[in-house]
């Protein structure tokens, strides 16, 4: 496994759409292992092919997000015992890895401030649907179908827009996109000197 650099607007491949996923096979695996591990690197929640510069349509999302809010009470609890790391948390909770996924119901919204890998510094209040229902295929090819609601519902979202060319800021008002992009404008310079 290895981290992967991650790709950060304005890029332009974040903007392409990406192909769907013909062959199940250890190339495959490991991309997804390295998706994982840079994720959880980075940290984040989820993670896109196209954010470390992979036009392919496939997607992995942090364990932790899939649990109810038990679920993730009693994995913190377990992962402070462990000496928490990525390690702890990827044994603990596996990451779910998504084939060629695509929401096929949604249902309800909800507004929440979302924050994305490939967007520096900026995160802001995004309307999601409150309920979705994903097929994709898992890395041997084999059928998913699930519901996701509130938290793994807006992560699925989020990750699947990337699939499609779409990042979160593009969901925000002109305003808020132009004043992003005049502080990214001043982030780079900052960086440059």
């Amino acid at each position: 496994m290895a981290i992967q650099p991650i790709v950060t607007f304005p890029v332009a491949s974040l903007k392409s759409k990406a192909r769907p996923v013909t062959e199940f096979n250890d190339e495959l695996r490991q991309l997804a292992a390295d998706m994982i591990e840079t994720m959880h690197a980075a940290p984040g929640v989820g993670l896109a092919a196209p954010q470390i510069g992979v036009p392919l349509r496939v997607v992995v999302i942090a364990g932790r997000v899939t649990l109810s809010d038990e679920q993730r009470a009693a994995l913190a609890e377990e992962q402070s015992d462990a000496g928490a790391s990525a390690a702890s948390e990827e044994t603990l909770a596996p990451s779910l890895v998504l084939i060629n996924p695509e929401i096929v119901e949604a249902e309800g919204q909800q507004v929440d401030e979302e924050g994305c890998l490939s967007v520096l510094e900026y995160a802001t209040n995004v309307k999601r649907f409150a309920r979705v229902r994903v097929k994709a295929q898992d890395l041997d090819g084999q059928p998913l179908d699930f519901a996701a609601e509130d938290f793994f519902a807006r992560v699925i979202q989020h990750e699947l827009d990337h699939l499609d060319g779409t990042l979160f800021i593009d969901r925000i008002s002109p305003l808020k996109r132009s004043l992003y992009r005049k502080k990214l404008k001043k982030i780079i310079q900052a960086e440059e000197s």
